[in-house]
């Protein structure tokens, strides 16, 4: 069950466009051929996915060029979808976007659908600027999260001069402001003695951030966090290679409830 919503925004101060995935009833066991009765009652809320959007697109476009809609009735999984613009999920200019994320959004969406709230049960991921986003929010607050994924992220991206220069000198800076510098921020996670939620980094050996993401990887293993990286020959910056990952990032999370318990069904 897919469901678009419009609501105003107390951090933004105008309308956001969101989309919620709650997993429901499905035909196959509507038609008694999932082993089960099927029900609309509930065992307990879903866990989340809050997936993040890359430049240039908005909520609608995960479930415009990938089946993660699919991928999340299949294994009981909530996906929350929002619009960003183009403003990197992050606290830049008049908008701020890294409270709305790390505080109204969820708050939305826990109380108005049968989604978790608890941290155990929340993960964040990404394509391009938003692998930036999900990598930026995870390492910031590493309590909040149980894992981080990031496809194709923008390392390197400076909210501030992004919107103007998405991939020109000023787009992708090798010197950020602290606060947008994703290895600075994982070196300061390491020193107040955080530890980071696993995370789950992929990227195309075609794409023009292969490199930046091979480093920013090194890294994170440097200072001894749980990493996962995928690199797949042959792949550039683009929506088969996302709609591959998304899949396989939802296998690899770590899952306790009460719905990965149940397995992977048909829909």
């Amino acid at each position: 069950m897919r469901s678009v919503c419009n609501f105003y925004s107390y951090v933004l101060n105008r309308a956001v466009d969101i989309s919620v995935v709650v997993p429901s009833v499905t035909c196959p066991e509507s038609l008694g051929l999932g082993g089960t009765t099927p029900s609309h009652e509930l065992p307990a809320k879903f866990p989340v996915l809050y997936l993040l959007h890359g430049f240039g697109n908005n909520h609608a476009q995960w479930f415009g060029y990938s089946n993660v809609e699919m991928y999340a009735e299949e294994r009981r999984i909530a996906v929350v979808t929002m619009s960003a613009e183009n403003k990197a999920y992050a606290d830049a200019g008049a908008d701020d976007f890294a409270r709305f994320v790390d505080e109204e959004l969820p708050a939305f969406v826990t109380n108005y659908f049968p989604v978790s709230a608890k941290p155990e049960e929340t993960y964040i991921a990404g394509l391009s600027m938003g692998g930036f986003g999900a990598l930026l929010h995870g390492i910031t607050h590493p309590s909040r999260y149980r894992a981080i994924g990031s496809f194709s992220g923008g390392i390197g991206i400076n909210p501030v001069t992004f919107v103007e220069d998405p991939l020109g000198a000023k787009g992708i800076e090798a010197e950020l402001p602290r606060r947008f510098d994703l290895a600075a921020l994982a070196d300061d996670a390491a020193a107040a003695g955080a530890t980071l939620p696993p995370l789950y980094i992929a990227c195309g050996t075609e794409d023009f951030l292969y490199q930046a993401n091979l480093v920013f990887k090194d890294h994170l293993v440097e200072l001894g966090a749980d990493v996962t990286w995928d690199e797949v020959a042959g792949f550039g910056h683009e929506w088969r290679f996302w709609d591959m990952q998304v899949e396989k990032f939802l296998d690899w999370i770590p899952r306790d409830d009460v719905y990965a318990q149940m397995g992977k069904r048909s829909v």
